[in-house]
């Protein structure tokens, strides 16, 4: 049987606000103009090796229909609905009990919703590799990505170096490292970007749960008759009030001594933030990227995107965002990326409507 692919939808996709909102983030909104979301061309890009039947989708329930609108081909059961957000641990929890439920034997292949690949051949011969490592044992096995800049909102894997096997033994996860540590990193030659890309057996995955999150197993354990009826809903409810909201890599990946990694160089980017999306946009004379009614005038290095309804006018700006969306304008240095928490914060403070 094919692996089920599991695609992870719930995020909110902070870094890219006013244009990503709690109402409709990221991965529902097409932010390279090809006229499909990143959540469809994630599905796309799986959809030609692999049976519409092996898709789930994991969110919030609050993003149901906008699943259903963008993935009309899928079953209302192929996606399954958080009651709210617990981080990766619980998402991948839920869907590997519920897998095991369909298929005790199945093998699964994880991957966010808001990444873009350009290399499709080059992606599925490591996804190939990484699934026949993943048969050895209880092997866990993630994706990483060869760095070329010391980026600082990607987490970094580090492996144990003195083979020249493609699939390497993990020696540390750092999460998001500040930029002297980043460069450090990149300079050292064993680390790789985290794509959170992860391929394993579904019964690897359950036995690392309850090796290194027993509650949490627990929790799930007792869902087994639930799954897939009509008291799932309500089992879930409570569940989540039991469950902690720890990443997969805080609460199994860093505690396990079975996890590995396989380097990918596939074009990827997970467009997490204003400057990635920034570098794959085509630019002008000034190195500046005009979207919608704009207008630059000795400006540099900006990416400046207007709404449908308004005409923006920028003048000597140089290394400058500007985003008009909705409700929203925002202006503020393209390399700020860490303060998006504090900005909306502050928005918040104004109002849930400006979020």
């Amino acid at each position: 049987m094919q692996p089920y692919i599991v695609i992870l939808a719930g995020g909110l996709g902070a870094k890219l606000w006013p244009e990503s909102r709690h109402s409709k983030p990221k991965q529902f909104l097409d932010l390279l103009g090809t006229g499909r979301t990143l959540l469809q061309m994630t599905y796309d890009r799986f959809l030609p090796k692999f049976s519409k039947d092996r898709f789930l989708v994991i969110t919030t329930k609050k993003y149901l229909n906008l699943v259903k609108e963008q993935l009309p081909e899928l079953d209302e059961q192929q996606i399954l609905l958080e009651p709210i957000r617990r981080n990766t641990a619980a998402s991948l929890g839920l869907v590997a009990y519920l897998i095991r439920k369909l298929d005790p034997d199945a093998e699964v292949i994880v991957s966010p919703s808001d990444q873009v690949v350009f290399n499709e051949t080059a992606f599925f011969g490591v996804l190939d590799v990484a699934l026949q490592a993943s048969r050895i044992g209880h092997r866990l096995v993630t994706v990483g990505i060869q760095p070329h800049s010391p980026e600082t909102g990607y987490g970094y894997i580090q492996y144990l170096e003195g083979t020249t096997d493609p699939v390497k033994k993990v020696k540390t996860f750092t999460e998001k490292p500040d930029l002297a540590l980043a460069q450090t990193f990149l300079e050292s030659g064993d680390f790789l970007w985290n794509s959170g890309i992860f391929i394993w057996k579904n019964e690897s995955f359950i036995r690392a749960i309850e090796l290194h999150m027993p509650e949490m197993a627990e929790v799930f354990e007792e869902g087994d008759p639930y799954f897939e009826g009509p008291e799932e809903a309500a089992f879930l409810r409570k569940a989540y009030s039991l469950i902690k909201n720890i990443s997969v890599n805080a609460g199994i990946l860093v505690k396990s001594d079975d996890v590995y990694v396989v380097t990918g160089n596939f074009g990827w980017s997970d467009l997490g933030t204003w400057r990635t999306l920034f570098e794959f946009k085509n630019k002008n004379h000034g190195s500046n990227v005009a979207e919608g009614h704009a207008l630059l005038f000795d400006a540099e290095n900006c990416f400046v995107k207007a709404g449908p309804n308004r005409l923006v006018v920028v003048q000597g700006l140089k290394d400058y965002l500007v985003a008009d969306s909705e409700n929203v304008v925002l202006i503020c240095k393209i390399e700020e990326e860490n303060r998006f928490r504090e900005f909306l914060n502050g928005a918040k403070d104004k109002g849930a409507e400006f979020i």
